[in-house]
């Protein structure tokens, strides 16, 4: 019984054995009986059309004041009075500070008196010309008359006599002559003591510190009574005054790498992100140093941002998107035609074919 069993398991397992390999067969002949090609490869496709393609580059940069200066002070003195602090707005010529300077005041006075002893020299030597030329024409007149007299009665006048009038007429024109160089001189001393006047007294102007142009001051560096030295002498440290910067225009510097800077274009419209006040600004491209740094390879340019609400503060960064200046390229793609009945990709005489299609890429 046990035998007639193990020998029905062997056939059950035979006969199963052979349907698998019988239908496996059946399916390898049905598929080899199915056209079929091997170079058919699914690809992606697009349709080629004309169009803008945005392009652009974001940089990051720093604000600086349009304008920013040291002021110092043109002559050596004491701060007799400072009128402004950091903070303070002031406008073009605005006193900023009052310098005390006693010798310069000694040198002025000085001057004025050079002056006017200029003055009284040149009408006393226009005085002496005078009477030297009242004389002159006296003797003159004299010796004429003597020498008419000779000529019409010789001998009657003495040649002693004649020579004597002729003598004083000489040096009566030579006094003229005299004067006249004397009245030059007192001229020529009058224009030396004007000068050096004029020269004192825009020294005297320069204890006035003023603002040399709108802004609002950013640094003070001394107090009243401090000792300020001349800003023109190199060889000592000098301390400014104060420190004045123009606000309501930002300049923001950027580094612009090389592969965009054919690209940048003056007076191009930008848009300035500030992170730190969560605005967007428009600036201007207003120069650049059409030059590529040889260290970082990158071209500084200079964004002009208005900053008329005073939100913008020095030393804020900001972030600029540059779009760039549409330029035209070639592009080439290749065209696939399907057929549902061979399930191939060809052309209409089984030949691949390439076409050429234009499109733009945005530049600033």
């Amino acid at each position: 019984m046990k035998i007639e069993r193990h020998h029905f398991l062997i056939v059950t397992a035979v006969l199963i054995l052979s349907g698998a390999a019988w239908l496996g067969l059946a399916d390898r002949r049905a598929r080899a009986s199915q056209p079929t090609d091997s170079s058919v490869q699914p690809v992606a496709v697009i349709l080629a059309e004309r169009k803008p393609l945005a392009s652009s580059v974001t940089l990051s940069g720093e604000f600086r004041p349009f304008q920013e200066v040291d002021v110092h002070a043109k002559v050596v003195g004491y701060i007799r009075k400072i009128y402004v602090d950091v903070g303070d707005r002031v406008k073009t010529g605005q006193t900023l500070a009052i310098l005390e300077v006693p010798e310069l005041n000694a040198q002025l006075q000085g001057a004025d008196a050079a002056v006017r002893r200029a003055r009284d020299a040149i009408r006393r030597a226009k005085g002496d010309m005078d009477r030297g030329e009242s004389l002159h024409a006296a003797t003159h007149l004299d010796y004429n008359r003597l020498k008419q007299a000779s000529e019409a009665r010789p001998g009657l006048i003495a040649e002693q006599e004649l020579d004597d009038a002729q003598a004083k007429d000489k040096e009566g024109e030579a006094q003229i002559a005299s004067d006249e160089a004397a009245l030059s001189e007192a001229q020529n001393q009058l224009d030396i003591s004007l000068a050096e006047q004029k020269q004192l007294s825009a020294m005297s102007d320069y204890t006035r510190i003023t603002a040399p142009f709108a802004g609002i001051v950013t640094r003070r560096y001394v107090d009243t009574g401090a000792l300020v030295q001349a800003g023109t002498n190199s060889n000592t440290q000098a301390l400014p005054v104060v420190s004045v910067a123009e606000t309501d225009l930002f300049r923001l510097t950027l580094p612009v790498p090389e592969s965009a800077v054919p690209l940048i274009r003056l007076g191009s419209t930008v848009t300035v992100r500030v992170s730190a006040l969560d605005r967007n600004f428009e600036g201007k491209v207003s120069r650049f140093a059409d030059a590529v740094n040889q260290e970082t390879r990158t071209m500084h340019t200079e964004v002009d941002v208005p900053n008329q609400d005073g939100s913008i503060v020095e030393g804020m960064y900001a972030d600029v998107n540059l779009t760039l200046t549409p330029r035209p390229i070639r592009l080439c793609t290749r065209l696939m035609e399907y057929r549902p009945s061979a399930h191939r990709s060809a052309n209409a005489d089984g030949r691949s074919e390439l076409a050429c299609a234009s499109r733009t890429r945005d530049t600033v």
